[in-house]
């Protein structure tokens, strides 16, 4: 595969849709967002119909230093890691090598025979049985019952790590499959919807089925393939030193932050829910395979039909959604396939889009969505952890639509 930006070309708006000068209300309103303080830099990202629209850097790369954003900018993306490491289980379903259906320990022997966690009046944590264990498909979605620390307050909650990023640097790998294996499940699998760890144990679930590990797969089956050279699951000499990093402080709540790839410590085992670093060309060649049905430039990394079942809507009427009510009040209306959260209908949402589009974020302020119906591919990179991060998912949507004829 050629570079990255060779395969790409020069942006083209006209040929992608696009109105050229109402491209250039984008580039005026990010540059508010700068002046006023609410984000040091950032790079977007667009194509349409298989051609870039718009590809534009802006602000500061390093907020201390004023070095100013390059387009090729390394940033971490956190759960923008998610969608890459569903892609690579679906390529291993597709191989024939696991099923949507197999419990998690068809796999990984320690997940057998996981209870529900129930929490007494008196606050007292009780495990009882499931009608059944959790699925790679319920891992995939979303519904397995496995969740992060930092979701709620019950003593559910309390039994688990912290979070993807922080797990992978406290606990080695096996300590993580057996602290979570020995975790109570939040519902009944299947029953509701709760961010967690879920897509760290499809990490671990690649690894056990290749014998590689997770980095080591990826790479050869997806980033490679696209031409992705700056994905990886730490940076290099090279790549530090275009590593975007956010303000000190939050700008809202003026707490101390920072992002995952700056922390001391060592990262004990590639975490697939939350590790990755990437450019926004690097993961805008990624959502383009997606959207143009699992193919690049002669490159399938899927079949169109699982990715049409992947950006399909898995979750059933009856499953409590909790996307809008505890992540992204904007995503109202929002169901999830198998890796992405999917639009229902073109209304309810306060976003900008078409039913049908499918998007994940990062908590360290990236973003992406896929349009199908427009053949629209959006990637926004950030280094914006706090919540003003929400403000710039709604803000990115809207300043594209408005361009597009």
């Amino acid at each position: 595969m050629a570079d990255i930006s060779e395969t790409f070309g020069a942006a083209d708006p006209e040929a992608a849709g696009f109105d050229p000068a109402r491209l250039t209300i984008v580039s005026q309103a990010f540059g508010r967002e700068i002046e006023a303080g609410r984000l040091p830099g950032a790079v977007m990202a667009v194509a349409r119909r298989g051609k870039l629209a718009y590809f534009e850097a802006f602000g500061s790369r390093d907020p201390e230093t004023g070095a100013a954003m390059p387009k090729n900018a390394v940033f971490s993306i956190a759960s923008m890691t998610k969608p890459m490491t569903s892609v690579a289980i679906m390529q291993l379903f597709e191989q024939g090598r696991l099923l949507l259906g197999d419990p998690i320990s068809a796999h990984l022997p320690e997940f057998a025979g996981m209870a529900r966690g129930v929490v007494g009046d008196d606050g007292t944590l009780h495990r009882v049985d499931v009608e059944r264990q959790p699925t790679i498909q319920d891992l995939l979605r979303h519904t397995s019952g496995l969740t992060y620390q930092n979701r709620g307050t019950t003593a559910v909650y309390a039994a688990y790590p912290g979070s993807s990023a922080t797990a992978a640097l406290q606990l080695t790998k096996q300590q993580a499959i057996d602290t979570l294996a020995s975790c109570p499940l939040l519902f009944e699998p299947g029953s509701a919807w709760e961010y967690g760890f879920s897509t760290d144990v499809l990490g671990f679930i690649v690894e056990a089925v290749t014998g590689q590990t997770l980095g080591a797969y990826l790479a050869e089956n997806v980033w490679a393939p696209l031409g992705m050279q700056d994905t990886a699951f730490d940076l290099d000499e090279t790549s530090k030193q275009r590593y975007a990093r956010a303000f000190d402080t939050d700008p809202i709540t003026g707490e101390p932050q920072s992002l995952y790839h700056e922390r001391e410590g060592t990262k004990h085992w590639e975490a697939g829910g939350a590790g990755a670093v990437s450019t926004a060309l690097d993961y805008l060649a990624f959502t383009e395979a997606l959207r143009e049905g699992g193919s690049r430039q002669g490159t399938r990394l899927l079949g169109p039909k699982t990715v049409r079942l992947m950006s399909s809507d898995h979750l059933e009427a009856h499953v409590s959604n909790r996307i809008a009510d505890t992540m992204d009040p904007a995503a109202e209306g929002y169901g999830f396939g198998l890796g992405f959260a999917v639009r229902r209908d073109d209304g309810v949402a306060a976003l900008a889009g078409t039913a049908g589009d499918y998007y994940w974020s990062g908590v360290f302020g990236t973003y992406f969505w896929i349009d199908p119906v427009e053949e629209l591919s959006c990637v926004v990179m950030a280094a914006a952890p706090g919540a003003i991060r929400l403000r710039f998912r709604q803000l990115s949507r809207a300043l594209v639509y408005q361009a597009m004829r």
